[in-house]
Protein backbone atom coordinates (compact mmCIF):
# COMPACT_ATOMS: atom_id res chain seq x y z
CA UNK A 1 0.00 0.00 0.00
CA UNK A 2 1.50 3.31 -1.13
CA UNK A 3 0.77 6.52 0.78
CA UNK A 4 0.68 9.80 -1.16
CA UNK A 5 1.09 13.15 0.57
CA UNK A 6 1.76 15.57 -2.30
CA UNK A 7 -0.56 16.24 -5.24
CA UNK A 8 0.75 16.80 -8.75
CA UNK A 9 -0.64 19.18 -11.36
CA UNK A 10 0.07 18.93 -15.09
CA UNK A 11 -0.95 21.64 -17.55
CA UNK A 12 -1.80 19.48 -20.56
CA UNK A 13 -3.87 21.78 -22.75
CA UNK A 14 -3.77 25.41 -23.86
CA UNK A 15 -5.23 27.46 -26.69
CA UNK A 16 -3.67 28.84 -29.83
CA UNK A 17 -4.71 31.75 -32.04
CA UNK A 18 -5.56 31.13 -35.70
CA UNK A 19 -3.75 34.12 -37.18
CA UNK A 20 -5.05 33.52 -40.70
CA UNK A 21 -8.68 33.61 -39.55
CA UNK A 22 -8.03 36.74 -37.51
CA UNK A 23 -6.43 38.44 -40.53
CA UNK A 24 -9.43 37.55 -42.72
CA UNK A 25 -11.81 39.07 -40.18
CA UNK A 26 -9.76 42.27 -39.97
CA UNK A 27 -9.52 42.53 -43.75
CA UNK A 28 -13.25 41.91 -44.23
CA UNK A 29 -14.05 44.76 -41.86
CA UNK A 30 -11.34 47.20 -42.92
CA UNK A 31 -9.58 46.96 -39.57
CA UNK A 32 -5.99 46.70 -38.40
CA UNK A 33 -4.87 45.17 -35.12
CA UNK A 34 -1.75 43.67 -33.63
CA UNK A 35 -1.28 42.28 -30.14
CA UNK A 36 2.00 42.08 -28.29
CA UNK A 37 1.27 38.81 -26.47
CA UNK A 38 2.30 35.39 -27.77
CA UNK A 39 -0.09 33.63 -25.39
CA UNK A 40 -3.09 32.42 -27.39
CA UNK A 41 -5.53 32.68 -24.49
CA UNK A 42 -4.50 36.27 -23.74
CA UNK A 43 -4.83 37.28 -27.39
CA UNK A 44 -8.28 35.68 -27.64
CA UNK A 45 -9.50 37.52 -24.54
CA UNK A 46 -8.24 40.81 -25.93
CA UNK A 47 -9.82 40.18 -29.31
CA UNK A 48 -13.14 39.25 -27.71
CA UNK A 49 -13.10 42.47 -25.69
CA UNK A 50 -12.28 44.56 -28.74
CA UNK A 51 -15.16 42.98 -30.66
CA UNK A 52 -17.55 44.18 -27.95
CA UNK A 53 -16.57 47.79 -28.62
CA UNK A 54 -15.11 47.43 -32.13
CA UNK A 55 -12.07 49.15 -30.69
CA UNK A 56 -9.40 47.51 -32.85
CA UNK A 57 -6.39 49.79 -33.10
CA UNK A 58 -7.80 52.21 -30.55
CA UNK A 59 -6.57 52.90 -27.01
CA UNK A 60 -4.67 50.65 -24.59
CA UNK A 61 -2.05 49.36 -26.98
CA UNK A 62 -0.61 46.47 -24.95
CA UNK A 63 -2.38 43.25 -24.11
CA UNK A 64 -1.48 43.69 -20.46
CA UNK A 65 -3.05 47.16 -20.36
CA UNK A 66 -6.15 45.98 -22.15
CA UNK A 67 -6.79 42.92 -19.97
CA UNK A 68 -5.92 44.80 -16.78
CA UNK A 69 -8.66 47.29 -17.56
CA UNK A 70 -11.17 44.53 -18.31
CA UNK A 71 -10.35 42.90 -14.98
CA UNK A 72 -10.57 46.24 -13.17
CA UNK A 73 -14.05 47.00 -14.54
CA UNK A 74 -15.10 43.34 -13.96
CA UNK A 75 -15.81 42.58 -17.62
CA UNK A 76 -15.28 38.94 -16.70
CA UNK A 77 -17.25 37.37 -19.56
CA UNK A 78 -14.33 38.12 -21.90
CA UNK A 79 -12.11 35.79 -19.85
CA UNK A 80 -14.46 32.90 -20.58
CA UNK A 81 -12.94 32.62 -24.07
CA UNK A 82 -9.63 31.43 -22.58
CA UNK A 83 -9.32 27.79 -21.51
CA UNK A 84 -6.73 25.55 -19.89
CA UNK A 85 -6.76 21.81 -19.19
CA UNK A 86 -5.08 20.26 -16.15
CA UNK A 87 -4.48 16.66 -15.17
CA UNK A 88 -4.44 16.41 -11.38
CA UNK A 89 -3.08 13.31 -9.62
CA UNK A 90 -2.14 12.31 -6.10
CA UNK A 91 -5.41 13.66 -4.73
CA UNK A 92 -8.12 12.01 -2.67
CA UNK A 93 -11.74 11.31 -3.42
CA UNK A 94 -12.49 13.90 -0.73
CA UNK A 95 -10.72 16.45 -2.92
CA UNK A 96 -12.63 15.60 -6.07
CA UNK A 97 -15.98 15.65 -4.22
CA UNK A 98 -15.23 19.32 -3.50
CA UNK A 99 -13.68 20.13 -6.87
CA UNK A 100 -16.65 19.01 -8.96
CA UNK A 101 -18.93 21.42 -7.11
CA UNK A 102 -17.41 24.04 -9.41
CA UNK A 103 -19.72 23.54 -12.37
CA UNK A 104 -20.00 26.70 -14.47
CA UNK A 105 -17.17 26.84 -17.01
CA UNK A 106 -15.63 23.49 -16.04
CA UNK A 107 -15.48 20.03 -17.58
CA UNK A 108 -14.34 16.88 -15.73
CA UNK A 109 -13.19 13.37 -16.58
CA UNK A 110 -12.26 11.26 -13.55
CA UNK A 111 -10.77 7.81 -13.03
CA UNK A 112 -13.67 5.34 -12.83
CA UNK A 113 -13.74 2.92 -9.91
CA UNK A 114 -16.28 0.84 -11.85
CA UNK A 115 -13.75 0.02 -14.59
CA UNK A 116 -10.38 0.46 -12.85
CA UNK A 117 -9.17 -2.22 -10.45
CA UNK A 118 -8.40 -0.53 -7.12
CA UNK A 119 -6.63 -3.54 -5.62
CA UNK A 120 -3.34 -1.69 -6.22
CA UNK A 121 -4.59 1.82 -5.47
CA UNK A 122 -2.73 4.43 -3.44
CA UNK A 123 -4.07 6.45 -0.53
CA UNK A 124 -3.73 10.14 0.33
CA UNK A 125 -2.88 10.93 3.95
CA UNK A 126 -3.56 14.40 5.40
CA UNK A 127 -0.44 16.09 6.74
CA UNK A 128 -1.98 16.72 10.16
CA UNK A 129 -2.35 12.95 10.57
CA UNK A 130 0.95 12.01 8.94
CA UNK A 131 2.99 14.16 11.35
CA UNK A 132 1.52 12.44 14.43
CA UNK A 133 2.77 8.83 14.86
CA UNK A 134 -0.24 7.73 16.94
CA UNK A 135 -2.80 9.20 14.56
CA UNK A 136 -0.88 7.88 11.55
CA UNK A 137 -1.14 4.36 12.97
CA UNK A 138 -4.89 4.69 13.44
CA UNK A 139 -5.30 6.03 9.89
CA UNK A 140 -3.07 3.40 8.31
CA UNK A 141 -4.84 0.53 10.07
CA UNK A 142 -8.24 1.82 8.97
CA UNK A 143 -7.18 2.29 5.35
CA UNK A 144 -5.51 -1.10 5.22
CA UNK A 145 -8.62 -2.85 6.57
CA UNK A 146 -10.82 -1.08 4.02
CA UNK A 147 -8.48 -2.00 1.19
CA UNK A 148 -8.32 -5.63 2.27
CA UNK A 149 -12.12 -5.72 2.46
CA UNK A 150 -12.32 -4.31 -1.07
CA UNK A 151 -10.02 -7.01 -2.43
CA UNK A 152 -12.00 -9.77 -0.69
CA UNK A 153 -15.28 -8.37 -1.96
CA UNK A 154 -13.99 -8.19 -5.54
CA UNK A 155 -12.97 -11.82 -5.36
CA UNK A 156 -16.29 -12.88 -3.85
CA UNK A 157 -18.36 -10.85 -6.29
CA UNK A 158 -16.38 -12.24 -9.21
CA UNK A 159 -17.53 -15.69 -8.12
CA UNK A 160 -21.09 -14.40 -7.66
CA UNK A 161 -21.20 -13.05 -11.23
CA UNK A 162 -19.17 -15.88 -12.82
CA UNK A 163 -22.06 -16.85 -15.09
CA UNK A 164 -22.10 -13.42 -16.75
CA UNK A 165 -20.56 -14.07 -20.22
CA UNK A 166 -19.43 -10.47 -20.79
CA UNK A 167 -16.06 -10.20 -19.04
CA UNK A 168 -16.06 -6.40 -18.92
CA UNK A 169 -19.56 -6.32 -17.41
CA UNK A 170 -18.63 -9.06 -14.93
CA UNK A 171 -15.66 -7.08 -13.65
CA UNK A 172 -17.67 -3.84 -13.55
CA UNK A 173 -20.44 -5.45 -11.51
CA UNK A 174 -17.89 -6.64 -8.96
CA UNK A 175 -15.88 -3.44 -8.72
CA UNK A 176 -18.83 -1.06 -8.56
CA UNK A 177 -20.20 -2.90 -5.53
CA UNK A 178 -16.87 -3.51 -3.81
CA UNK A 179 -15.85 0.16 -4.04
CA UNK A 180 -18.48 0.98 -1.42
CA UNK A 181 -15.97 0.13 1.32
CA UNK A 182 -13.12 2.24 -0.05
CA UNK A 183 -12.41 5.39 2.01
CA UNK A 184 -12.38 9.01 0.83
CA UNK A 185 -8.60 8.77 1.17
CA UNK A 186 -8.39 6.64 -1.98
CA UNK A 187 -6.11 8.34 -4.51
CA UNK A 188 -7.67 9.38 -7.79
CA UNK A 189 -6.85 11.20 -11.01
CA UNK A 190 -9.01 13.82 -12.67
CA UNK A 191 -8.78 15.74 -15.96
CA UNK A 192 -10.16 19.26 -15.63
CA UNK A 193 -10.77 21.93 -18.26
CA UNK A 194 -11.85 25.41 -17.21
CA UNK A 195 -12.07 28.85 -18.71
CA UNK A 196 -10.19 31.87 -17.41
CA UNK A 197 -13.10 33.32 -15.48
CA UNK A 198 -13.91 29.99 -13.83
CA UNK A 199 -10.29 29.35 -12.85
CA UNK A 200 -10.20 32.79 -11.22
CA UNK A 201 -13.35 31.99 -9.25
CA UNK A 202 -11.92 28.61 -8.21
CA UNK A 203 -8.68 30.22 -7.04
CA UNK A 204 -10.45 32.91 -5.04
CA UNK A 205 -12.59 30.36 -3.20
CA UNK A 206 -10.08 27.54 -2.78
CA UNK A 207 -6.69 29.28 -2.48
CA UNK A 208 -8.04 30.80 0.73
CA UNK A 209 -7.33 30.14 4.39
CA UNK A 210 -11.00 29.19 4.70
CA UNK A 211 -10.67 26.34 2.21
CA UNK A 212 -9.86 22.73 3.02
CA UNK A 213 -6.11 22.08 3.16
CA UNK A 214 -5.78 19.65 0.24
CA UNK A 215 -7.83 21.64 -2.26
CA UNK A 216 -6.09 24.85 -1.16
CA UNK A 217 -2.69 23.34 -1.98
CA UNK A 218 -3.90 22.34 -5.45
CA UNK A 219 -5.47 25.77 -6.05
CA UNK A 220 -2.16 27.46 -5.21
CA UNK A 221 -0.29 25.09 -7.55
CA UNK A 222 -2.72 25.87 -10.37
CA UNK A 223 -2.43 29.61 -9.74
CA UNK A 224 1.38 29.46 -9.91
CA UNK A 225 1.15 27.57 -13.20
CA UNK A 226 -1.38 29.98 -14.70
CA UNK A 227 0.62 33.02 -13.61
CA UNK A 228 3.53 31.69 -15.65
CA UNK A 229 1.25 30.65 -18.50
CA UNK A 230 -0.90 33.80 -18.75
CA UNK A 231 0.41 36.59 -16.49
CA UNK A 232 -1.89 39.18 -18.07
CA UNK A 233 -4.92 37.20 -16.88
CA UNK A 234 -3.67 36.04 -13.47
CA UNK A 235 -0.93 38.51 -12.60
CA UNK A 236 -3.06 40.50 -10.16
CA UNK A 237 -2.90 37.68 -7.60
CA UNK A 238 -0.29 37.67 -4.85
CA UNK A 239 0.63 34.78 -2.58
CA UNK A 240 0.84 35.13 1.18
CA UNK A 241 2.50 32.58 3.47
CA UNK A 242 0.59 31.71 6.63
CA UNK A 243 2.08 30.83 10.01
CA UNK A 244 1.87 27.10 9.25
CA UNK A 245 3.90 27.54 6.06
CA UNK A 246 0.97 27.07 3.66
CA UNK A 247 0.05 29.73 1.11
CA UNK A 248 -3.09 31.63 0.19
CA UNK A 249 -3.90 33.89 -2.77
CA UNK A 250 -5.05 37.51 -2.66
CA UNK A 251 -6.34 39.84 -5.35
CA UNK A 252 -7.87 43.32 -5.31
CA UNK A 253 -10.12 42.23 -8.20
CA UNK A 254 -12.48 39.59 -6.85
CA UNK A 255 -15.52 38.20 -8.67
CA UNK A 256 -14.45 39.43 -12.09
Amino acid sequence: MKIVRTPRVYLVGRQSLDSDAVDRFLEDHGLTWETDTEVGAEALCEMAGRVCYMSFGKGRKTNQEYLANLIKVQHGSVLEHAAWSFLITGVSRSFTHELVRHRAGFGYSQLSQRYVDESTCDFVEPACIADDPELHTVWEESVRQSHEAYCRLVEGLARKFKDEPDGTLRRKLARQAARSVLPNATETKIFVTGNGRSWRHFIELRASEHAEVEIRAVAVMILKTLQQEAPNVFGDYTLETLADGSQVARTPHRKV
